[in-house]
């Protein structure tokens, strides 16, 4: 088990916590900078606390600052997110298209093989019963998608 990290800890319970969804005149989301900072720095450190956070988070905001963390500590080299497959399949099937753009980012840059049926369920789900009034998340979706494609090849 890991030692007990009380800024870790901190920053991970406030997750979810001013998160801005987009709206009409901004097509992303907003997070809290610091705090993401603060958790990316930690690096593999705050895997734990992360995962276990994913597993009872239960709003939107929650799922997303959790991810757009992951998705950060991936672009700096952070190593075990991988791993934490098992927790983000949770969320293979919620029809945000918020979550489903932030899980694409993470599978396309983990390569995780299990993530590839997720993915083409999501590009199908959006292409049929599209809900996203702010962004279209088969670019991302998609690209996620391709990448495994390459990534084979």
């Amino acid at each position: 088990m890991h030692i007990s990290n009380p800024i870790i800890q901190n920053n991970v319970a406030r997750l979810g916590q001013n998160v801005v969804l987009p709206n009409v005149q901004r097509n992303y989301c907003l997070y809290d900078e610091q705090k993401t900072a603060e958790l990316v720095n930690a690096r593999e450190e705050a895997l734990p606390y992360i995962d276990t956070f994913l597993k009872s988070a239960t709003t939107e905001e929650q799922v997303l600052d959790s991810l757009q963390v992951l998705d950060k500590m991936l672009d700096k080299g952070v190593k075990g997110i991988d791993k934490m497959y098992p927790t983000l399949a949770k969320f293979n099937d919620v029809t945000s298209p918020n979550i489903q753009v932030m899980l694409a980012g993470i599978y396309r840059k983990t390569l995780v093989p299990d993530g590839f049926g997720p993915l083409c369920k999501m590009l199908l789900r959006q292409t049929f019963q599209p809900n996203s009034k702010y962004f279209d998340p088969t670019e991302e979706i998609g690209g996620a998608i391709y990448e495994y494609l390459r990534h084979k090849n």
